[in-house]
């Protein structure tokens, strides 16, 4: 019975409704060595594969840095919206080629 309730609460904190654009921060779980810590990345949904994966895209200085999330992961702790946006694609590789500043404006303006 534990383990049903355990699956049946997994499966509700991976209920997200996340979509392509949207601005995101994502704690996870990481292990180094013995200890193990959580820790956050924050960045824009540049593509979502059903309801499986979803890549999250962040930009430093002028350094694009992605990372593949799987949604039903028990190493993701919380996913929080920051901003939602209307895109008309499903996925935003053109994110890539951008210079940071173009990206957020690019952004901004197709802020609902």
């Amino acid at each position: 019975m534990k383990h049903i309730n355990r699956l049946v609460k997994d499966l509700q904190k991976t209920n997200y409704k996340l979509n392509s654009g949207d601005t995101v921060k994502v704690y996870y779980e990481i292990k180094e060595g013995e200890k193990q810590r959580i820790q956050s990345f924050k960045g824009i949904i540049i593509k979502k594969q059903g309801n499986s994966t979803f890549t999250v895209r962040k930009t430093i200085g002028t350094i694009g840095v992605e990372r593949i999330f799987q949604m039903k992961s028990p190493r993701i702790k919380e996913i929080k919206k920051i901003r939602s946006v209307k895109i008309r694609r499903a996925k935003l590789y053109y994110f890539r080629n951008l210079i940071v500043n173009q990206a957020k404006r690019k952004h901004y303006i197709t802020k609902r």
